[in-house]
């Protein structure tokens, strides 16, 4: 009988995803024998408020949940799953549901669930048994219906990692944040002022319910975080001490194997740091699989700094006889000045521009506060004010970001986005009011401070949202279109550049529209008209002028 090369080159690959430590890390359980594994029942007070002895999870009037966890790690994995439940099964069938559209071939999912499992045969080695623990508890409340994908665990424990394997290996720049600090004379009160927007884009459905999260874990300090089902991890959080930790994803090789998710190296700093210092010793002691600007700001040294960790170099940034420091995507160090893949990546993304934009917006005003932020982070247009197209990413605010927050450590307060984007009204939270009062008391009642929310964007009601609202549909409905080479109304042709007319997409859209239907003088139109306009990145500009030239 003969085996055809195809067959045996599957039946290779399947022996490779199965050995190699694959095994060992797929049944690898934290011990969780030494916790206490008893929490209090969960108690339903209406379809919004839910409670469990001192714990509770509830909905605010803007749509945020507000989530209080206590206890040992396996106890704050199990009350996070008991309260948060149908959050935690919702964000698991999105994700996996949207991994199926975009890869619908049976044969192809399970190469790529053996592929997953082989690659991330380590991170096992690479995470806390605190947070694996953790993890564990949280997944006994996960879905039963993603088996053929792993158990309950393994699915949670890998999706940690979905961040970064994600900008690594496609470079998906949907997490291309941008953060500020002020301090000093720079701001109204000289306490130190923090900024930033989590330009992370997965859908809109993922950004529906976002958690705001306060943990009182046993060991170490409590802490609050914005986050969603599922995730122990941080991207935006700032602790009792007055430390507060943002990520920005930089410029990354594609990583051989997965080592300690960025996420659960912020969660550690922010559990267990209260110094700048002490950030950086831990951010140190962990090996990273990607490039990560950790930005992290310091009531007690009164500043912020950037660790700018990767898989083969660290650096620390911190600016001297100055009163602010800003960080988009590109690494400032002295230990990355030579590093071509980031000297590429400044030339070539958006990074910069929007470095400049925000240098350019602090520096108009001669002190910030909390409302000066906000607006810097709400901000549509581009260098000089100049208009360039709603959802721009050269735009600090992008119309995409999971959340926008501000952060005053001095006075351990918080000012969180809500929907959408940006521009819903940035709720206030304070750290000491929340931890301080939570003994025997449960909230039953948003655990925000009402008098101190920022207002939301009166963009919200304007007709330009609307249009850009509308546009945002159109724009995939163009897209599919070219893929499938299916055919455009006139209509809906006009309607994308009149939704949003300053923005080049459009007109690139168009122009591959016509070009895919051998219309050269629309085209080529087109195409010359998104020259015209503000271009993300030096590839996508590339990309217009290959076009006009085989059109010529």
């Amino acid at each position: 009988m003969k085996i055809s090369g195809k067959l045996l080159a599957f039946a290779f690959l399947i022996f490779l995803l199965n050995s190699c430590g694959v095994s060992k890390s797929v049944n690898n359980r934290p011990n969780v024998s030494d916790y206490n594994s008893s929490i209090p029942e969960k108690i339903k007070i209406n379809d919004s408020t839910f409670i469990a002895g001192n714990n509770f999870f509830l909905k605010n009037k803007q749509g945020l949940w507000e989530l209080y966890v206590e206890g040992n790690p396996l106890q704050i994995g199990e009350i996070t799953g008991s309260l948060t439940q149908k959050q935690l099964q919702n964000q698991e069938a999105y994700i996996f549901n949207m991994v199926e559209d975009i890869i619908p071939s049976k044969f192809q999912q399970f190469l790529l669930r053996k592929f997953l499992a082989w690659y991330n045969r380590k991170m096992y080695q690479h995470i806390p048994e605190e947070y694996k623990s953790e993890i564990y508890g949280l997944s006994q409340y996960s879905s039963s219906n993603f088996s053929e994908i792993g158990e309950p665990y393994l699915r949670i424990l890998y999706l940690h990692g979905a961040h970064d394997i994600g900008h690594a290996m496609q470079d998906l720049m949907l997490v291309g944040c941008s953060s500020f600090a002020v301090w000093g004379d720079k701001t109204v009160d000289n306490d130190l002022l923090i900024g930033r927007n989590f330009d992370f884009y997965a859908g809109d459905d993922f950004a529906k319910e976002k958690i705001i999260s306060f943990v009182n874990p046993s060991k170490g300090h409590k802490f609050m975080s914005v986050t969603w089902g599922g995730m122990i991890g941080v991207v935006s959080g700032m602790n009792a001490q007055g430390l507060t930790v943002t990520i920005n994803a930089g410029k990354s090789k594609i990583p051989l194997i997965a080592k300690t998710p960025i996420s659960i190296v912020t969660r550690e700093i922010l559990q267990y740091a209260s110094t700048i210092d002490e950030a950086i010793a831990i951010a140190k002691k962990r090996e990273v699989f990607v490039s990560e600007a950790i930005f992290v700001g310091s009531a007690k040294d009164k500043k912020a700094v950037v660790i700018e960790v990767s898989p083969d170099n660290f650096g620390v940034y911190e600016v001297e006889n100055t009163n602010k420091l800003i960080c988009s995507n590109h690494f400032q160090s002295e230990e990355y000045q030579n590093d071509q893949r980031n000297i590429k990546w400044i030339e070539e993304s958006h990074s910069m521009y929007r470095f400049e934009r925000m240098q350019e917006l602090i520096s108009e005003k001669e002190k910030i506060d909390v409302k000066d932020a906000v607006a810097i982070l709400r901000n549509k247009k581009g260098l000089d004010n100049k208009e360039i197209g709603f959802g721009n990413e050269k735009a600090l605010n992008q119309l995409l970001a999971h959340h926008g927050i501000v952060f005053k450590p001095e006075s351990k307060k918080v000012w969180v986005s809500s929907n959408p984007y940006q521009l819903g009204e940035f709720v206030e939270y304070d750290l000491d009011e929340i931890f301080m009062n939570r003994e025997d008391n449960p909230a039953i009642t948003t655990v925000s401070n009402r008098k101190g929310n920022i207002p939301e964007d009166k963009f919200i009601h304007s007709k330009a949202f609307k249009d850009y609202q509308e546009y945002r549909v159109l724009e995939r409905e163009v897209e599919k279109a070219i893929s499938e080479k299916e055919t455009l109304s006139q209509e809906t042709i006009l309607a994308l550049q009149q939704k949003n007319p300053e923005y080049w997409k459009a007109y690139y859209l168009i122009g591959k529209y016509y070009f895919g239907k051998k219309y050269d003088a629309a085209a080529k139109l087109a195409f010359e008209k998104a020259l015209t306009k503000e271009i993300t990145t030096v590839t996508d500009r590339q990309s217009i002028e290959k076009y006009l030239r085989k059109l010529n």
